[in-house]
């Protein structure tokens, strides 16, 4: 059977084996399977019905990383089949690619802190996963294209209103990004996504530009970041950086001083900013 054939099957007897209940749907009594609709899988994973339908007749064998992972999240996939889901769409780590599986303890933990924004990135900086907390504080990640949803892309030629200011100076904040790059691009040197993003910011960037030419390796490490919200005005929150060493996932976590107006505005976020938000990732 071909990749595209075996992917077709594996995501019928996926979704045909989770109950709507499991995925927090509602359970009609008129259902032909008992498992999830196409319907209901695509709106969670935030895809097209159309594009469900054809992967599982074999007409689209080459889902994003971002498809994966939310398929894989809607799906509530074992970190085994995960890592077939991932084989058989193309993407496959080992030779030199990074590594974009998102291990269930860690969409876990996700998905269940509803007070802070969190969200999940490669060794690149792709935005893979996150919460509506962070949707409501940084913006929703879906109105942009899955190429610009890159932390360095965002913040040397990006157009948000979400500000990265270190504690010591801004160009000491851009240097650890560029260096964390330059660091992954050695440990990754073979992966295509990583090469497009270095080229893509150094025909867009002078800032990039230069500092990329240095040759530094750095460590992005916890930051302040100060956003610029439309509803609730400018936040100040710290961003805690964790790594996994297997996966060697960024996962950013942000919280506010307590008690003060960041703290405030980041609790209204969290009552009237996730109302239509849903856990992501595509």
């Amino acid at each position: 059977m071909s990749s595209s054939g075996e992917l077709a099957e594996l995501l019928r007897v996926w979704r045909e084996r989770l109950a709507p209940q499991m995925a927090n749907m509602p359970a009609r009594s008129t259902r032909r399977t008992a498992g999830l609709r196409r319907e209901e899988l695509a709106v969670l994973a935030n895809v097209s019905v159309d594009y469900i339908v054809r992967l599982e007749q074999g007409r689209s064998s080459a889902p994003s990383v971002q498809v994966c992972v939310a398929i894989a999240r809607a799906l509530q996939l074992s970190d085994t089949e995960q890592e077939h889901l991932f084989r058989l769409a193309g993407h496959a780590t080992g030779g030199g690619r990074i590594g974009r599986m998102v291990p269930a303890s860690i969409r876990r933990l996700v998905e269940r802190d509803s007070k802070r924004p969190v969200a999940v990135f490669d060794a690149m900086w792709n935005l893979l996963l996150w919460n509506p907390m962070w949707a409501a504080l940084m913006g929703d990640p879906y109105s942009s294209r899955e190429a610009d949803r890159n932390l360095l892309w965002l913040h040397f030629a990006g157009d948000s209103d979400c500000h990265l200011h270190g504690p010591v100076s801004a160009d000491a904040l851009d240097a650890s990004l560029v260096g964390d790059l330059r660091r992954s691009a050695g440990r990754y040197s073979d992966d295509p996504q990583l090469l497009q993003l270095v080229a893509r910011l150094n025909e867009t960037s002078v800032q990039f530009q230069e500092i990329w030419a240095r040759h530094e390796i750095n460590e992005h490490g916890p930051t302040i970041k100060r956003v610029v919200h439309s509803e609730v005005g400018t936040l100040d929150v710290d961003c805690d950086i964790l790594t996994t060493q297997r996966h060697d996932l960024r996962i950013m976590m942000c919280t506010a001083e307590p008690d003060s107006e960041s703290a405030s505005k980041l609790a209204l976020l969290g009552a009237i900013g996730t109302q239509k938000m849903m856990v992501g990732s595509r």
